[in-house]
């Protein structure tokens, strides 16, 4: 279900995994460097990042119950166990019924009864496969995919709400294309040694799993299922397309919905779904999908997709259930998708239950007892520091005419920054929570989400809204408020390290504001304008001059090839790469600003500019295991952290005198190669 809002919205990373950084034994404290990694056997005009990561890349394990590891895992470790001891202290305070505290409590409880789980064991599937069992034609697909939507079992289109696109003053209605078991399309459709080899074993993983559940054709329907995956899949749009707010922003009437997908009774899903009596209109993200998603229906016997329907409730439940599926489950998504050796302590699942179902509960407990005033003080006066510097670098810009730079600065003064935890706490009063319920809670948190979105429709926009919680170590840019959102996590070392020089902070934390404001500016924020509508502010010609630069952008980053074979998709990416070449060319002019003209002083040995050019290089230490970083370069529109540290120094002028990187030097780019956007 994709009802939160964040259709657009452009993130620092995709998801942090866990994991325990090494802590910075050994570098000097007020310089906010850890050197204890260097491998002086790469030199740093060939590879910085390695150079200076290089001892942590070699011996460091991957926790095995983590896909990945980097320093956004290194602050959610400590979080995480921040969030258990005060959802653990719960059941020892006093709380009132049906309070928030009561709720959280519950909620976790309900998780952590293993015993009552067992006990379970497949029960609480009869209800939902009873209802696919009763499904008389395929008139009544409609009615059970609006049913789906409110939960997050997979169902071939889900549907958001969000400001309108095209007219940001109020919410509308998007339906896009959705449905797959397995990462993306290319896991179906490419002919290639390792994602073939992941379909035979989805093959597998989707019998065995239905068998458990008592399914008796179990074997038929597996292959049943995948053969309509596959042709779903054939008819998405990649993700590259999707990347495109004008080629997905489609209006539909809703008695036009007809003529768009012929012989589906569209009427039957709006009215299941809420949506009818709410809107006269909705926004079609991928047409051509629908139309041939009409036909598949038509085409596909009833049976198979009463098959298809229960694989996709079974999955989105199977997490819990009894210790045989959560295991089976985890086999397939967590070991043959990502790499990962063993699933996480159920504590930290149930953690991650929590902040998606009550995310802004146990929120607003964590901001009380660990976020201090001082830090939302300190990073609003980061953003006004970094905000200048865009303010100053727009009017030196020779690819940005007059008229543009207009616009622009008018985007910069109604940028709206939002840090640390919202001014109004989500109400959870409605939401019903069952100490002995598990599967319930989740599908009534499920349904609980879905209406307060659906609720929005007629009203006007919520400006106070927060897309991510207090406690998640990210950050976002959401083009359609124009605004920038730091929850309160992330102002934490290694982006923030208080005790540290000022340099390390201009190259972590401030970096990270920049690489947020530019999502307002980069290939799909650009398209926005200061409101949030969908609108064309650039002239004809600042539109070919910064397609030139952004073509070449992602000429440059499809050249990395993080695992032989899969190389990064400079297309896929370059939002994010953008951000992170203009994030850090800022932080760095805000840096030098900050400086008043004098030198900055030179500590353990490091100058100023290597300070903070290698405050961005440790803030983005990371390792990841293979199977996931294939399946991230399938998926995630940022490029791999060892990418992410390295290729934006490439572009910068100032990167080359600061650690002497000359021609035929490894990191060396030719002047006229070197992509310069802000």
């Amino acid at each position: 279900m994709r009802m939160i809002g964040l259709r657009y919205a452009a993130t620092l990373l995709i998801a942090a995994s866990g994991g325990v950084l090494a802590a910075t034994a050994g570098s000097p404290v007020d310089s906010g460097l850890d050197t204890a990694y260097v491998d002086a056997a790469v030199r740093q005009q060939d590879d910085l990042y390695r150079h200076w990561n290089g001892k942590w890349l070699a011996s460091f394990e991957i926790p095995k119950d983590k896909a990945s590891y980097d320093s956004f895992t290194f602050i959610n470790d400590k979080i995480q166990q921040q969030l258990r001891g005060i959802v653990e202290g719960l059941d020892h305070a006093p709380r009132a019924p049906g309070s928030d505290a009561a709720k959280l409590a519950d909620l976790y409880a309900s998780f952590m009864d293993e015993t009552r789980l067992e006990q379970l064991g497949a029960q609480p599937l009869r209800e939902p496969f009873a209802q696919i069992d009763a499904l008389a034609s395929k008139d009544d697909l409609p009615g059970l995919i609006a049913r789906l939507n409110r939960t997050r079992a997979g169902a071939p289109y889900d549907v958001s709400v969000d400001p309108d696109e095209k007219d940001s003053t109020r919410y509308a209605v998007s339906i896009g294309q959705s449905g797959l078991g397995l990462p993306d399309r290319d896991y179906y459709l490419k002919d290639d040694q390792k994602l073939k080899a992941v379909r035979e074993q989805y093959l597998v993983h989707i019998e065995s799993l239905l068998t458990m559940a008592g399914v008796s054709d179990a074997h038929e329907s597996a292959a049943q299922i995948l053969k309509l995956e596959t042709a779903m899949a054939a008819l998405q749009w990649t993700r590259v397309e999707n990347r495109d707010p004008e080629k997905t922003y489609n209006k539909f009437a809703l008695a036009d919905l007809d003529k768009l997908t012929p012989g589906y009774a569209w009427g039957r899903y709006l009215e299941a779904s809420g949506i009818a009596a709410k809107v006269d209109y909705v926004i079609i993200n991928q047409p051509s999908y629908f139309t041939g998603l009409a036909k598949l229906i038509d085409e596909t016997p009833l049976p198979v997709w009463k098959s298809y329907f229960k694989w996709h409730v079974l999955t989105a439940a199977a997490p819990y259930l009894s210790k045989d599926f959560v295991d089976a489950r985890f086999a397939f998504s967590g070991t043959i998708l990502s790499g990962i050796p063993q699933n996480q302590s159920r504590w930290k699942r149930g953690l991650r239950l929590i902040d998606v179902a009550m995310g802004e509960a146990i929120g607003h407990l964590y901001v009380d007892r660990y976020f201090p005033p001082a830090n939302k003080a300190r990073m609003e006066k980061l953003v006004a520091t970094l905000l200048e510097a865009y303010r100053r670098d727009i009017e030196t810009l020779t690819w940005m005419g007059p008229e543009t730079k207009v616009g622009a600065q008018a985007k910069l003064v109604k940028l709206v920054t939002k840090i640390g935890y919202p001014s109004t706490w989500r109400d959870y009063s409605s939401l019903k929570i069952a100490r002995d319920d598990l599967l319930g809670n989740v599908l009534r948190a499920d349904e609980f989400e879905y209406r307060r979105n659906l609720d929005k429709l007629g009203h006007p926009i919520d400006r106070s809204e927060w897309d991510m919680s207090p406690q998640t170590v990210n950050a976002y840019y959401n083009p359609l408020m124009n605004e920038i959102v730091f929850p309160a996590a992330i102002l934490q070392p290694p982006f923030f390290d208080a005790a540290a020089d000022d340099a390390v902070n201009y190259g972590g934390i401030v970096a990270v504001i920049g690489h947020e404001v530019s999502h307002g500016f980069d290939d799909e924020g650009s398209q926005f304008d200061a409101d949030g509508n969908l609108h064309d502010w650039f002239t004809k010609e600042d539109h070919e001059r910064f397609a030139a630069k952004t073509k070449a952008l992602a000429t440059q980053y499809d050249a990395y090839e993080p695992v032989p074979g899969y190389h990064v998709n400079g297309e896929l990416t370059l939002g994010e790469n953008i951000a992170d070449n203009s994030g850090l060319t800022l932080a760095y002019q805000a840096y030098r600003q900050s400086l008043g003209g004098k030198p900055a002083p030179v500590i353990g040995g490091f100058t100023g500019d290597q300070r903070f050019f290698l405050g961005w290089v440790q803030s983005w230490r990371g390792k990841v295991r293979e199977a996931e970083e294939i399946r991230l370069i399938k998926i995630d529109p940022h490029s791999p952290d060892a990418v992410r540290g390295s290729a934006p120094l490439r572009n910068i002028p100032a990167f080359y005198p600061t650690f002497h990187v000359a021609p035929g030097d490894q990191m060396y780019l030719a002047p006229d190669q070197r992509v310069v956007i802000w």
